[in-house]
């Protein structure tokens, strides 16, 4: 074991691996592992934040990705693997930038599925993205499933292609007999956000008042724990070389500030900005700072909006078919991550209100005549 690994008494048995732990899936996976009873090792780079990982009983390996022999150490007698690492973006960003996303999502990918074949380390799930999903080019919001292809001929984001090429990688490890699976993740809801993700950014925005107009359009959602289940899922029941989609509800933005507002209390904002407007906007606007202010956040991109105009949504059958994959509720886990990022003080302003929940993090649904229902006037 590395210099800066610590080592929980929990187990005897083999540790499980899991890269991107603290991240937004990772975090919420490890503690569900956690839960169960699992000896957990996770790799972290020292120069990130990885509060997600304070207070818990891990295994703390130091290494990067990138560097296929720190790798191999790192997955050295586990018995497991999840790989939910990955360098998300929605800019187009400069060159390095755009190298960095390779380096760290293609390259890394492939690093780790050769290390955990030499380690003899068993299943390796690893977490793919719902923007690598093909579509139908006639319709595109017509349900997308695990069988369509990515169409590379549009402008596409550095992201997205990254995930395309991570299958390509799974795909070519299990044409030689290793066994991976593909999780197919959507966009995140729920707790244990620490970095914090886009959405949870967002909302914090949105509930310290910081939010004053949207541009509407729509995406698949998946709370938290329905894609960590998944996850869990594909490792104990799914097939060898398949990928499976996991996603909770499909919500257009105008339901999602909907939602924001149910939980904090403070009004959502009525102005909408036309799309085309927006789109003209973002582009002058990403084109500048991605050259001349590269680390300046930006939190709408052209590609973020070409792929909320896209108004994509996803067919889970095979999930639910082969794996027995039940979605939960995405209000659930709006009212859950609100709840914790209000508990980290990440939410400063007095008028919002505090969380309820029922102390878990997690809000009870209304029954069917007691709730208010929810429309849209987009998407």
């Amino acid at each position: 074991m590395t210099s800066g690994s610590s080592t929980p008494d929990n187990s005897s048995a083999a540790p499980v691996f899991v890269t991107g732990a603290a991240g937004h899936v990772g975090a919420n996976l490890v503690r569900r592992l956690l839960d169960e009873g699992t000896r957990v090792r996770v790799l972290l780079r020292h120069e990130e934040n990885n509060e997600a990982l304070e207070g818990l009983e891990v295994e703390r390996v130091l290494g990067d990705l990138r560097d296929l022999n720190s790798v191999r150490r790192a997955v050295e007698g586990c018995r497991g693997v999840y790989h939910c690492a990955a360098k998300v973006s929605t800019i187009e960003g400069n060159h390095a930038h755009r190298r960095e996303i390779y380096e760290c999502n293609v390259l890394g990918t492939r690093n780790m599925l050769r290390a955990a074949r030499e380690a003899e380390a068993g299943r390796v799930v690893v977490t793919g993205s719902f923007s690598a999903v093909g579509y139908n080019l006639d319709d595109p919001s017509a349900p997308s499933d695990e069988t369509m292809l990515f169409y590379p001929m549009e402008r596409t984001m550095p992201y997205e292609r990254s995930k395309t090429l991570v299958e390509h990688e799974c795909w070519r490890a299990a044409s030689a007999g290793q066994d991976v699976l593909v999780a197919t993740c959507c966009a995140v809801v729920g707790g244990s956000d620490f970095l914090p993700s886009r959405l949870g950014k967002s909302m914090c925005a949105y509930a310290n008042g910081k939010l004053r107009a949207y541009v509407d359009g729509g995406f698949e959602f998946v709370a938290a724990r329905d894609i960590v289940e998944g996850h869990r899922l594909c490792m104990d029941r799914g097939r060898s070389g398949e990928k499976y989609i996991f996603s909770s509800e499909y919500k257009t933005i105008s339901e999602i500030l909907d939602l924001w507002e149910e939980a904090s209390g403070i009004p959502r904002p009525n102005r909408r900005i036309p799309v085309l407007a927006m789109l003209a906007f973002s582009e002058a606007a990403s084109f500048y700072l991605s050259r001349f202010h590269p680390s300046f956040p930006q939190r709408f991109t052209p590609g973020a909006i070409r792929l909320l105009q896209k108004c994509r949504h996803a067919n889970n059958s095979k999930a639910k078919e082969e794996l027995g994959y039940r979605p939960t509720s995405i209000r659930a886990a709006v009212h859950e991550a609100y709840a914790f990022h209000y508990r980290r003080n990440a939410i400063t302003n007095p008028d919002a209100k505090p969380p309820c929940t029922d102390g878990t993090g997690r809000v009870e649904e209304p029954m069917p005549d007691q709730g208010t229902p929810i429309t849209s006037d987009g998407g």
